[in-house]
């Protein structure tokens, strides 16, 4: 006699119940399993030439085997709108075994004398039957040849929708699993035989406590974070060489996970190293993999997931299943993955609704980094949707007016990516330290307003994009002063090919400049305060014209082949072109000085600030009354020197496009002084 028997001898049979659950759990995974292989088996058969899904990791940590479950899916094929399945007679058998063993500690066995007033209890029996009876009947069809499953049939057994609200739904077998289990959990509860800080144990060995209080460690740490949402219950039991944790999560009935501890074997009087099996399945593909990178920091290689029960959950999504392994040094290493395991569990709880609600903001990939580093952090989401969630930042976006944003206006649009994905991460932050001061949140709404302001202060796009601009004339500025003193202009093969590469770099920086004109048009189309800039920037496109103009005819220049034009740059003329490209380069040079100052200008500048800013203007001013000096001078020279007319009317056009330059900066720094002096009274002008 076994001692289950011996023990329902004495009629103790609530001792059994233990057993009886550790029995109804490994039953559970079994059902699982082979709803996944039915619902995979009609997936091949309705395309036979998609590949068959490799579900051999889940089968062996189910515990089934058998070439037979290999031949269910590969075999599978469809009579008009009938399945058919070989092996589908073991297949029932196997479902109807699962059923009745994972009932048993709920609703005890088909015939038992029904004594309980538990109306839940009574439904779920009542359930049972209906599916053990019709399992039965397919067992026997399957005996008699009749073997083919309906669509109906096969829906019946493998759905998953509860129907909408107020309305009735048909039961399905799956629904019944996932009901089963939610009874075990709580059953498991009330037969736990000891309490290790918090999860609910039984039948463990002195071995397994550490490691279950590990786990507990983990999951203490940031429980909190779940703040009044249910779910995290941990129960824990030992089934042969293997200790098992079992975390609901939350609500969701497809949101499981289940730790496995593997014992280390001891071969030839040496222990092997423990490891960690690590069963999780969610219905939402992102959090999935959101899930898979927060353990891989851990260590935990993964299987690759499967859509493992394509029913009517989470409007229609595919259930997904995986396993992960972690392999462990030592029982020092095994503790710290089980502490890790259990302080990330919390960020899965409204994952899938934080995910969303930022999206409103930011894209999707930046939506999830942004609960990644809230996670590493932390601070998790939950205190944010507690105190208001996206309504937080859309009312801190219109407290700073349409000069900041508009209706419709994304964060990242606006701000940056990294700026945006800095600030909601503050955010998210700023809303669990008010939490946990019991602090109200209207102060949360006050302190998210004055957090954007920061960051609005901080990033200034338009000056950005001026001073990216001005990088860009500055070079082409220095290009044309190195192409006229090094004698690239006199021509000669090494020095023809050096100019005609000069000519190329200078349209491809010019046009450079031209797509930040393009980005500024664009944004103040969107944002008023942006055509200050466009007007600005238009003005600077104007010098990087005149430069780029210039760099082409001295690309012009150089192929001109006769004595002269080698002799171009000799004496008065070369000496006066290269202190036009001189001077020009020079007002560029204070052009990006008096920018830089102006970044700072009304923002704790002081004197030093306001003066040196004053003094790079002037010299621009300078440079250009300099320039019209050496204009005249050059065409003197030119004419003096030069008696070719191509070459004459090349040389005067290049020293008048860098007098040209030098006219376009002063009319820039005019505007950029009138800028400044409005920053000085208002530090909110122009950012």
């Amino acid at each position: 006699m076994d001692k289950q028997a011996a023990v329902a001898s004495l009629g103790q049979t609530s001792l059994l119940r233990p057993a009886w659950v550790q029995a109804a759990l490994a039953a559970n995974d079994r059902l699982k399993v082979a709803l996944t292989l039915l619902q995979a088996a009609a997936a091949h058969a309705c395309k036979p030439a998609a590949p068959l899904q490799d579900l051999r990791a889940e089968c062996a940590a189910a515990d089934l085997k058998g070439r037979w479950l290999d031949e269910l899916q590969a075999g599978a094929t469809l009579q008009g709108e009938d399945l058919l399945l070989p092996e589908a007679g073991r297949l029932a058998a196997l479902l109807h075994e699962a059923l009745t063993t994972m009932a048993r500690p709920v609703t005890g066995l088909p015939g038992e004398v029904d004594d309980t007033t538990d109306a839940e209890v009574t439904a779920l029996r009542q359930r049972r039957d209906h599916w053990l009876q019709n399992l039965a009947r397919w067992k026997a069809d399957c005996e008699h040849g009749r073997a083919a499953l309906g669509s109906d049939h096969l829906r019946a057994l493998t759905h998953g929708h509860r129907g909408k609200r107020g309305q009735p739904a048909d039961d399905s077998l799956h629904l019944l699993v996932m009901d089963l289990h939610k009874a075990l959990n709580r059953l498991s509860a009330t037969l736990a035989s000891e309490v290790i800080d918090g999860a609910h144990a039984w039948q463990i060995g002195p071995q397994d406590r550490p490691r279950i209080a590990a786990f507990m460690r983990g999951l203490g740490r940031t429980r909190a974070l779940k703040l009044d949402h249910p779910g995290l219950d941990t129960a824990a039991t030992r089934d042969g060489p293997h200790l098992l944790i079992q975390n609901d999560i939350g609500t969701n009935d497809a949101h499981v996970l289940v730790v496995q501890v593997v014992d280390g074997e001891t071969v030839d009087g040496v222990a092997a190293t423990p490891g960690i099996r690590l069963t999780y399945s969610d219905l939402h593909k992102p959090r999935f993999a959101f899930f898979q990178a927060r353990l891989a920091e851990l260590g935990a290689q993964w299987s690759a997931p499967q859509s493992q029960v394509r029913a009517d959950l989470n409007e229609g999504a595919a259930y997904q299943l995986g396993t992960a392994t972690f392999t462990c040094a030592d029982e020092a290493a095994l503790a710290l993955a089980l502490e890790g395991i259990g302080a990330r569990i919390v960020f899965l709880i409204d994952w899938n609704r934080a995910r969303k609600r930022l999206q409103a903001f930011v894209a999707k990939p930046l939506a999830v980094e942004v609960l990644r580093e809230a996670a590493q952090r932390e601070v998790g989401h939950r205190a944010w949707l507690e105190a208001g969630g996206e309504q937080l930042v859309f009312d801190a976006m219109q407290d700073l007016g349409p000069g900041a944003f508009r209706i419709g206006d994304r964060l990242d649009a606006v701000l940056g990516e990294a700026a945006a994905q800095a600030f909601l991460v503050d955010v998210l932050a700023l809303a669990w330290r008010a939490r946990t001061a019991h602090q109200p949140a209207a102060l949360v709404a006050d302190e998210t307003r004055l957090l954007l302001t920061r960051h609005m202060q901080q990033h200034r796009t338009e000056f950005d994009l001026l001073t990216e601009h001005a990088a860009w004339v500055q070079t082409l500025a220095e290009a044309v002063h190195e192409a006229l003193a090094d004698g690239t202009v006199d021509g000669g093969d090494e020095r023809t090919e050096a100019a005609a590469r000069l000519g190329a770099r200078a349209k491809t920086w010019e046009r450079q400049a031209d797509h930040l004109v393009m980005r500024a048009r664009t944004q103040a189309e969107r944002l008023p305060r942006w055509r200050s800039v466009v007007a600005l920037m238009e003005l600077a496109d104007d010098v990087a014209d005149a430069l780029e103009e210039a760099a082409f005819l001295i690309s012009l220049l150089a192929e001109q082949r006769s004595g002269h034009s080698r002799k171009l740059l000799h004496g008065e003329v070369r000496a006066a072109l290269q202190a036009l490209a001189e001077t020009v380069l020079g007002a560029t040079q204070d052009h990006v000085r008096a920018l830089a100052i102006l970044c700072g200008l009304g923002q704790g500048s002081d004197a030093t600030d306001q003066d040196a800013f004053v003094a790079a203007t002037w010299r621009v001013l300078q440079a250009e009354r300099r320039c019209d000096e050496l204009l005249r001078e050059a065409r003197r020279a030119l004419c003096r020197h030069v008696p070719e007319p191509a070459v004459l009317m090349l040389a005067s056009d290049l020293a008048a496009s860098l007098e040209l330059a030098s006219d376009r900066l002063l009319t820039l720094e005019y505007r950029l002084r009138d800028l400044a002096f409005r920053r000085v009274e208002s530090p909110s002008v122009l950012g």
